[in-house]
């Protein structure tokens, strides 16, 4: 089975301001976050350096072959960063840039990244703002990822944006936030019609982070499942992708354990986790030469 993961983040290091509160790497894995003191890398990532040859450690122990790395705010702007990794590993990353207006895009396209990542949940500027970038986007065969705020106000946009870039490539991320505090997002209609904007021609959801979500109810994540499914249900399955949100996730979990809830799960057929974990991204990121990843025994076991 080929397994990609379609949400994760590479950094050398935080060192930003969000919403005048400071995020900035410590040692041992830990960050200055929002003002306080949070751990967000494992422990032993002791440099505050989020690499590709760690991650890629994490993938070949996993048997993931490859991953699409996006950005967010919160990691501060890595597109110099990210334009190495992509140089130096092109069969097992796609890497996004990050850009705010058309001359930040078209410098993110110029240095060789295939997407642009908007985490629209933390901005503030209507998507339509963006029109002028994801036009460009579209001339050039570049894909977005997309993570949206709760309510409708993003996913009504980003039906317009859909209307006037429809060979546009976009990835709907974090399964369209498919937590809920007190009631399941199957019944919450604000995220149906997120996840509908799947039915599209050129539009997937992605479930980065789904652990993290449903954390509280933790390993093996049945209510997760449970989402998955009504996705499927709105959409068909061959619109969905895993996504990990690595690294953030492993601090409570392994990286093999962000996934293999799935293939472990006996409500769904081998073609659906098939479909999910990897032969969907193959198809809509258009990956190549994935490597073979055996299965190394622990010594453990």
């Amino acid at each position: 089975m080929n397994i990609i993961d379609a949400h994760s983040h590479l950094w050398l290091r935080q060192d930003t301001t969000v919403n005048g509160k400071r995020i900035l790497s410590q040692k041992n894995g830990r960050s200055i976050f929002m003002d306080q003191e949070v751990q967000m890398l494992p422990p032993f990532m002791i440099d505050g350096q989020n690499t590709a040859e760690v991650f890629l450690s994490n993938m070949d122990y996993a048997q993931v072959g490859a991953a699409v790395v996006v950005q967010e705010v919160i990691d501060g702007c890595q597109n110099e960063y990210l334009e190495q990794v992509q140089k130096h590993y092109p069969d097992r990353f796609f890497c996004m840039g990050m850009a705010w207006n058309l001359e930040d895009a078209q410098a993110v396209a110029k240095i060789g990244l295939k997407g642009i990542a908007f985490p629209g949940h933390r901005i503030q500027q209507s998507l339509l703002t963006l029109m002028p970038v994801f036009k460009m986007m579209e001339e050039r065969g570049m894909i977005v990822s997309m993570c949206l705020a709760d309510g409708d106000k993003q996913t009504a946009e980003l039906r317009e944006v859909i209307a006037e870039c429809p060979h546009l490539k976009i990835a709907i991320g974090h399964l369209g936030m498919a937590d809920q505090p007190t009631t399941p997002p199957w019944e919450n209609e604000n995220w149906r019609r997120q996840i509908l904007l799947a039915r599209n021609k050129n539009v997937m959801v992605e479930s980065g982070g789904i652990t993290w979500l449903y954390n509280p109810e933790f390993y093996p994540y049945p209510s997760a499942v449970r989402a998955i499914r009504e996705a499927a249900e709105l959409v068909g399955w061959d619109k969905l992708m895993w996504g990990s949100d690595y690294p953030r996730t492993i601090t409570a979990i392994t990286y093999r354990m962000s996934y293999d809830f799935i293939t472990k799960s006996s409500e769904l057929t081998v073609e659906q986790k098939s479909a999910f974990l990897g032969e969907n991204a193959k198809r809509f990121y258009g990956f190549k030469n994935l490597p073979l990843l055996p299965y190394i025994k622990n010594m453990s076991e």
